[in-house]
């Protein structure tokens, strides 16, 4: 069966606005530029130091209500749900998929979103979200998407923006989910929170275990943590938060497009000993203060450890590899936030900042069945990365408020070759200038007109942030400038709108080569990416709520490095012109809780040459996901979800250069049936 996305998009918007013409409620905050899908965000920071409320951008926020109920393998999945996020699934075991947005694709080549957990850092190395796989939805007090370049307070990864994942904070609380389901699918998750005075304690355990859709697919993966609170008063608060993960999994590999046509549920002979062992941890200290009644203090600290070792063979034409990564972050933040009036004008300002510390190692091995051959990387590395930025918001009139900004970071560090004995010192970025600047406009209750200005740095990652013959020149930083206009409507919590123009300009991109044994890097240009996003959240009635967006991107080589000439003009690849997803919710019936929500996504290049004798175009798919939950219990609700509702085909597909060069595909699961019982006290 076959749903043409525009139709559902239509359907759902149409849903939307059958009754939104009655304003019953009082709107949003008037500057308020975020777009919700499901129950608001309650953050319970006492303070506004670093608070995303003080960025204006477009920000979307998925909510607890849908992260907690949701039946996903990964946690990354979940922002899929997110206005035009592009979700890529490579479904190979640990190394499973990730999402991206503003015209960036989910290679691995360009990693363009800075991750944060609960306000720390959450990236590896590379830029990679490997961390994220740490959080099980049942511990997800919501999601945090920031877009574009105008956020001043993160720097290192952050090119198109952020995205936060906030787990449960204080309350009382038990909350237990158990399920199975297709493909030999279990899963356990428990949170539970106490909070009793100035003490307050959650913690989470999450395991799930599955076959997997494909053959050597196999996959178990344990997390745990524990969050505590200590808040002597209302203006101070201390935090301290530990998570553990170790995951084990089988990869399937990636088939040939005849292989994958007849049989989407195999695997190569040659993958029956690929694999990969995880283990990662993070470790936070926090601090909330309210100094006076007109400054307030955050500050964080924290630790991250990732410790992987994964044997992989992507083609009949190559070698099965060891790769062994072991990397320990070390960092802190911290804001200060000051707010008073200057001759009744609402004035604010902050100034902040960070550091990072990294020390990595990258063990590369061609392997024959996981018994080494030849070694062919021992990489040591040290990357410091510190940042400070400055920020006003000033309200020179009761509709109108505008936030200049400006950062600055500055890289240090050094390399060490150990095949060679060889050392290089880091590339001399220099102090990395971004100034930014916002603007919002409220002529109307509940419409609000925003733009903004500014720009976002990458740098090398691995062995390319290094002076590494035969390199002796420093390189410049490749900076994004960014601009966006956007128009929000929120009238009532019947209706809310936004749509947003934007673009985004690199000066010189560099791309990762994955598969290089010396891990460099290759130049793809100046780049330019714009879109539109549309974006709908409705209540039409008291018992149906949907969502609906649309969001179209062109992600293009504007001059070409020198070596590929012809690629000047082509559009860069494994970027989906046009993303949608929407969803409905209905809870109109006694105790019985139904859903619906679909997402899809156009065609892309395999490669930045855009010809057929390149690997042409694919990644085209629509999905649709149903659930239906029922209150069996005052505290217990038992659910049946079916992920890919008609069984459509979808799959990841890259192109490879070994002999014979050709795509290679990984399909996606077929329908999947997931049934669930969560208690709650």
């Amino acid at each position: 069966m076959t749903i043409s996305p525009m139709a559902l998009v239509a359907m759902m918007m149409g849903a939307c606005l059958a009754q939104s013409a009655r304003a019953e409620e009082p709107a949003p905050a008037q500057t308020d530029t975020s777009f919700h899908v499901g129950d608001p965000i309650i953050v319970t920071a006492r303070g506004m130091a670093g608070a995303s409320s003080n960025v204006i951008t477009s920000v979307d926020r998925l909510g607890g209500n849908l992260a907690q109920s949701a039946n996903v393998n990964y946690a990354w999945e979940l922002v899929g749900r997110l206005p035009g996020v592009l979700v890529t699934n490579f479904n190979q075991g640990s190394t499973s998929g990730k999402f991206s947005f503003r015209g960036f694709n989910g290679e691995g080549e360009i990693n363009a979103v800075k991750l944060l957990i609960d306000g720390l850092p959450a990236n590896s190395n590379d830029g990679n979200m490997p961390y994220i796989d740490m959080v099980f939805p049942l511990d997800i007090a919501g999601i945090e998407v920031v877009r574009g370049t105008a956020d001043p307070r993160s720097g290192l990864h952050a090119i198109a923006g952020s995205a936060n994942m906030i787990t449960r904070s204080g309350g009382n609380y038990i909350d237990a989910k158990a399920s199975a389901g297709s493909f030999a699918t279990y899963e356990g998750q428990v949170a539970v929170g106490h909070e009793k005075g100035a003490f307050s304690q959650n913690y989470s355990i999450g395991y799930r275990d599955a076959q997997g859709y494909r053959a050597h697919g196999a996959l178990d993966r344990l997390a745990l943590s524990g969050k505590w609170g200590f808040a002597p008063s209302q203006s101070l608060r201390l935090g301290a938060s530990a998570r553990h993960y170790i995951s084990h999994a089988q990869e399937a590999g990636y088939l040939t497009g005849a292989t994958a046509a007849a049989d989407p549920r195999a695997t190569n002979g040659y993958n029956a000993s690929d694999g990969d062992r995880r283990l990662m941890g993070q470790y936070g200290l926090t601090l909330d203060a309210g100094l006076s009644d007109r400054i307030d203090f955050s500050a964080k600290a924290y630790a991250n450890l990732l410790r992987d070792d994964r044997y992989v063979r992507f083609s009949s034409g190559g070698s099965q590899q060891r790769r062994v990564t072991s990397e320990n972050h070390y960092g802190a933040l911290a804001a200060l936030h000051w707010h008073s009036t200057l001759a009744g004008m609402p004035l604010m300002a902050e100034v902040g900042g960070d550091y990072q510390a990294q020390d990595n190692v990258s063990l590369r091995y061609n392997t024959l069945n996981r018994v080494p051959v030849t070694q062919t990387r021992d990489q040591h590395f040290i990357l410091n990365v510190g940042g400070a930025y400055l920020q006003a918001i000033v309200e020179p009139l009761p509709w109108l408020k505008i936030t200049p900004a400006w950062r600055w970071d500055k890289v240090s560090g050094h390399f060490e070759n150990r095949l060679t004995g060889s050392k290089a010192p880091i590339n001399d970025y220099g102090t990395i200038s971004q100034p930014k600047i916002s603007l919002a406009a409220t002529p109307l209750d509940g419409v609000t007109l925003y733009g903004n200005w500014g720009k976002s740095f990458q740098i090398g990652v691995g062995s390319g942030a290094y002076l590494i013959a035969p390199r002796v020149a420093n390189l410049a930083p490749s900076i994004n400038t960014g601009w966006e206009l956007g128009l929000r409507y929120a009238a009532s919590k019947r209706l809310e709108t936004r749509i947003a123009l934007w673009q985004q300009n690199a000066s010189g991109e560099l791309k990762r080569k994955l598969n290089d044994p010396t891990g460099d890097f290759e130049n793809l240009g100046a780049t330019r990416r714009r879109g539109l996003d549309i974006q709908i959240n409705g209540k039409p009635a008291a018992s149906l709520s949907a969502w609906a967006t649309v969001s179209f991107q062109k992600a293009v080589i504007v001059t070409a490095d020198p070596a590929t000439p012809q690629y000047a003009g082509n559009q860069i690849d494994h970027v989906p012109q046009f993303l949608w997803s929407g969803g409905l919710d209905y809870t109109g019936l006694s105790r019985l809780r139904l859903s619906l929500w679909a997402n899809g996504q156009s065609s892309y290049w395999l490669t930045p040459a855009n010809s057929a004798a390149n690997g042409g175009k694919f990644g085209r798919y629509q999905l649709v996901n149903a659930e239906a939950a029922y209150q069996v219990h005052p505290h217990a609700e038992a659910a049946v979800s079916v992920k890919n509702l008609f069984n459509g085909y979808y799959e990841y597909v890259w192109w490879d250069t070994t002999s014979p060069a050709q795509p290679l595909h990984s399909p996606g699961e077929g329908r999947a049936v997931t049934v669930s019982l969560r208690v709650k006290y």
